[in-house]
């Protein structure tokens, strides 16, 4: 029985399979990254209308870890399908906790540094900067650094564990 991304690599059209299957491990960190980053919209934008309405980095913050926990889950067990050691937990909550900042700040610049804040611009002006600074910005710059520091000391890699099956392509190879 064919593995879940051996049924969706035979969906995708033949010439892409190669750079998909050569690019597997960034690709799917992209699919969880994807996942969590409209998790984390929807819970910071949950707390930000609710309880945490004047509180604008803490429910980002809030919403970071929240998607955090899914994103160690999911990285954990298919985007780099890491054997379990505690000292891979211990050092997943430490690179967390260091994105959650990096994804932090852009929002505190936006917010506090060039006040883009009611009273001095309106409502709407406010959460479009929140949303580009915190959502957008702090995203991007905390994906990058979570990739490189997740693929340098958490999630070491090991050897392929899917191996190239009958009607899956082998990677390009550069001759």
């Amino acid at each position: 029985m064919p593995s879940p991304t051996q049924r969706v690599l035979a969906r995708v059209p033949a010439r892409m399979r190669p750079f998909l299957v050569k690019h597997r491990t960034p690709v799917k960190f992209l699919l969880v990254g994807s996942t969590c980053f409209v998790l984390t919209m929807m819970v910071n934008l949950s707390l930000k209308l609710t309880v945490l309405e004047h509180k604008p980095v803490v429910a980002l913050t809030v919403a970071t870890v929240v998607a955090t926990v899914v994103s160690y889950v999911l990285n954990r067990q298919w985007s780099f399908r890491a054997n379990g050691r505690q000292r891979e937990a211990v050092l997943f909550l430490l690179v967390s906790a260091v994105a959650i900042l990096v994804n932090d700040v852009p929002l505190i610049v936006s917010r506090y540094l060039l006040d883009l804040r009611e009273p001095d611009v309106s409502a709407f002006t406010q959460e479009a900067a929140d949303f580009v600074s915190g959502l957008l910005v702090g995203t991007l710059v905390a994906m990058v650094f979570r990739y490189w520091a997740m693929r340098r000391w958490v999630f070491v890699p090991v050897a392929d564990p899917e191996p190239v099956a009958e009607g899956r392509p082998e990677p390009v190879s550069r001759a």
